[in-house]
């Protein structure tokens, strides 16, 4: 009969058995998660699957301008003065839609 030692017991099949779970739930994230290296629609902004209007259809004679506060986004923004986020982005070609800054001053067309 082979004696297995208390020290074992005690400690390596916990241990052992903290590997197995690990390396198992690895596996399973990464069979979840294999198909993430391709960007979601929902986290990229894209102008080119959209019909971007043209600059003579945004009405920019009630343009006026518009301070970024904090936890702005151009959705909200756009829906704040109804507008949409493509004319917010044709008023505003210099800035990055996902960064924007507060206290930036974006012009808004009402």
């Amino acid at each position: 009969m082979v004696t297995i030692p208390y020290w074992f017991i005690r400690y390596g099949l916990p241990a052992g058995f903290l590997l197995l779970a690990t390396v198992a739930i690895l596996l399973v994230r990464h069979a979840v998660h294999a198909d993430d290296s391709a960007p979601s629609p929902r986290a990229t902004v894209t102008t080119a699957a959209r019909a971007v209007p043209k600059r003579a259809q945004v009405r920019r004679a009630q343009a006026s301008a518009y301070s970024v506060r904090s936890g702005d986004t151009l959705g909200a923004i756009a829906e704040r003065f109804g507008t949409t986020v493509d004319a917010l982005i044709i008023l505003n070609p210099d800035v990055d839609p996902r960064a924007l800054r507060v206290g930036q001053t974006l012009r808004v067309a009402r």
